[in-house]
């Protein structure tokens, strides 16, 4: 695989990254980049640029990086935010998803849409890695869109989505089998419940693309029976995941993962088995989504 390099002027300076695309339609790796908060402006705003082009971005071997600094790079792309609903390791923001304590997410989804102002980006890092199994996919949600058959593209600009939280792949989880314990975790999880009104399509606010925002989080489409909006989400979500749309990750300890929330979802696999992994992200917050014809999103009260 050759590399391709970022040459586009920054606002200061000239910074040659080396991208190594890591599938055809989204990904790509970054290599000679270490990740801290005080990067020099023309690394970082390559790095921007090279998210924006390629949706997600993998560093290997970022081993230096502690809960602190990882923070600290974080911020560089904006606020810092904790998750909503599930409590972060202690004095951060950090969320922990530790295989051992429900942090498996075995479905496709967008981070957090269940607000209305959900992150724009988050980086995750690997702490511990099983021997094999625990990929990540990502999809690509603004070629997805484009994608679309010019009937179902014009369909996808009309409908609404209502999300919400009331299943969340980070908090702590029991099994299905667990029916008091299944009980108590609803109870506790619905009592804080979150729910956003999201356009299925949304204008990208740096690049201008229109991407699809659908995902696990999607309880209906706003006019739509349940049944209705169950079809409708399948279709859609069909063309997200189709595998030409997609990026996979055999994760090592010490990679990192940058990845843009407003044009991509993904899926962590839970293939793995009790092997233990371990992952830490930090999210940055977003603003509301626009829909094409610029009415944002809004809070879900019904």
């Amino acid at each position: 695989m050759s590399a391709v390099f970022d040459t586009a002027p920054a606002a200061t300076a000239t910074t040659p990254l080396a991208l190594l695309p890591v599938a055809g339609r989204i990904g790509a790796e970054v290599r000679g980049v270490q990740l801290t908060g005080d990067l020099d402006p023309a690394t970082f705003q390559a790095i921007q640029r090279a998210l924006d082009r390629h949706k997600v971005l993998f560093f290997r071997g970022q081993h230096h990086l502690t809960d602190t600094s990882q923070q600290d790079f974080a911020r560089l792309w904006g606020e810092v935010v904790p998750h909503p609903t599930v409590p972060s390791r202690d004095g951060t923001h950090i969320l922990e998803l530790d295989s051992q304590h429900g942090g498996r997410a075995n479905s496709w989804h967008t981070d957090v849409t269940f607000d209305v102002a959900y992150p724009k980006l988050s980086v995750l890092r690997s702490v511990v890695v099983p021997q094999h199994g625990g990929d990540t996919v990502w999809a690509n949600t603004a070629t997805a869109y484009d994608d679309l058959p010019a009937p179902l593209r014009a369909l996808a600009e009309t409908l609404w989505a209502v999300h919400g939280n009331d299943y969340d792949y980070a908090a702590t989880r029991v099994k299905a089998h667990d029916d008091k314990g299944l009980r108590r975790y609803r109870e506790v999880f619905t009592s804080r419940l979150i729910q956003a009104e999201h356009p299925l399509v949304r204008v990208h606010p740096r690049t201008g693309e229109r991407t699809l925002v659908a995902g696990h989080f999607v309880k209906r489409f706003v006019g739509h029976s349940s049944l209705d909006s169950a079809n409708l989400l399948s279709v859609f979500q069909r063309h997200i995941t189709r595998l030409e749309n997609t990026v996979r990750w055999r994760w090592s300890e010490g990679d990192v993962a940058i990845w843009d929330n407003q044009a991509t979802q993904h899926y962590a696999i839970d293939d793995y088995g009790d092997q233990h992994r371990v992952m830490r992200r930090v999210t940055v917050a977003g603003d509301a989504p626009v829909a094409v014809d610029g009415t944002p999103s809004r809070v879900h009260t019904a």
